[in-house]
């Protein structure tokens, strides 16, 4: 049923990445799919770290590369052989939406957390995926 699935994951707040890292990866084994797991930076986080980093961006993506290959053993899902991407854009859902287009995703997992009140006025990055994706999204909460 599925054959790319892409896992988008926020670093910033791991504890939210265990469930959807779960979900992909059993969605993964069930069907055989391939595996894409994406973590965005915010354009303007990345330009301000690429400032107080000596190498700039390439050693934040580096070391994001990392700590997803890390989520990923600790899930014992290394078997899989996910393609591991870290992208920076303006807005994450777009970068998401790009990804997965690329991909040919034929199934996005995102992770979501309790909105806050902004997020009622401006819709949070999960929302958004899902109303505007061209493939299924499975929206997993802790």
């Amino acid at each position: 049923m599925y054959k790319n699935i892409l896992l988008a994951i926020d670093l910033n707040d791991e504890t939210s990445c265990r469930k959807p890292l779960l979900s992909a990866v059993e969605l993964a084994r069930t069907f055989g799919a391939r595996l894409h797991v994406l973590t965005v930076v915010r354009e303007v986080e990345a330009i301000l770290q690429a400032k107080t980093a000596p190498l700039g961006y390439e050693l934040i993506a580096t070391d994001l590369e990392n700590r997803i290959a890390a989520l990923i053993r600790r899930a014992d899902a290394s078997d899989l052989k996910p393609n591991i991407l870290v992208t920076h854009g303006a807005s994450i859902y777009e970068e998401i939406l790009g990804v997965a287009e690329e991909a040919q995703a034929d199934l996005i997992v995102v992770g979501s957390h309790r909105p806050a009140m902004k997020d009622y006025l401006l819709g949070t990055n999960a929302a958004r995926v899902v109303r505007h994706a061209l493939c299924s999204v499975l929206v997993a909460r802790d």
